[in-house]
């Protein structure tokens, strides 16, 4: 499952794939791995990851971090 929240938190960075695998210091085919949902990090590398986007590192892991991030948006009234 492609992990469209980081995309959008690297997005609004106006980051590339390669800036941010460049200072996580991992290559940036495994950075596009991560966030297509074809790999999952490691927990060392979702940490170095989560230090350049500022970022807690468990939302790697956690099924709902998708949810969590964009939930912040209102609801729609009926």
């Amino acid at each position: 499952m492609v992990r469209e929240w980081l995309i959008s938190i690297r997005e609004s960075l106006d980051k590339s794939q390669e800036e941010i695998a460049e200072k996580s210091g991992i290559t940036r085919q495994y950075y596009g791995m991560i966030e297509s949902g074809q790999r999952n990090p490691s927990v060392k590398a979702a940490q170095q990851i989560s230090k350049v986007l500022n970022i807690n590192w468990t939302l790697f892991f956690d099924q709902t971090g998708n949810k969590k991030l964009h939930n912040n948006k209102p609801k729609e009234v009926s």
